[in-house]
């Protein structure tokens, strides 16, 4: 019964389920991007978190918003669309390792969640349903 089960499961097509792996992570790094901004501007809170909260050794604050802010809002789109996918699931993996490491020690769970999907999207790919596999760039993936 479980042999049936498992071959059952296993028949789930991959596409969805990249898609999936792609799309979630992509949104909690997206919302977080939106909460920086003020149209095309970062926010004086931002750069407060930044300077107080955030900071990072060897990074001065300043390029350290810049750059999250970005970033947020540029690799979760190319994550979504399926552009680029594995570079930018591990520009979003190697952030998680950030926050996790310097910004919010004790919030693993919630990062390993995170830097699980994004690294089976590292290692898998994208998935048929992505720019990248349609355009040519990945079709090596398991995904």
């Amino acid at each position: 019964m479980i042999a049936r089960l498992n071959l059952m499961l296993g028949a789930i097509p991959d596409a969805p389920v990249a898609l999936f792996l792609r799309l979630f992570p992509a949104l909690v790094f997206w919302q977080s991007g939106r909460t920086k901004v003020e149209g095309f501007s970062i926010k004086d809170s931002t750069w407060f978190l930044f300077e107080h909260e955030y900071a990072l050794p060897l990074v001065p604050y300043e390029a350290a918003a810049v750059m999250a802010t970005v970033a947020e809002h540029v690799l979760p789109v190319l994550l979504v669309l399926g552009l680029f996918t594995r570079i930018s699931a591990l520009g979003l993996l190697g952030m998680t390792a950030v926050i996790q490491a310097f910004v919010y020690p004790d919030a693993w769970m919630t990062h390993g969640l995170w830097a699980a999907a994004l690294l089976a999207v590292v290692s898998r790919g994208p998935g048929d349903w992505s720019v990248d596999h349609l355009a040519g760039l990945d079709r090596g993936g398991r995904g």
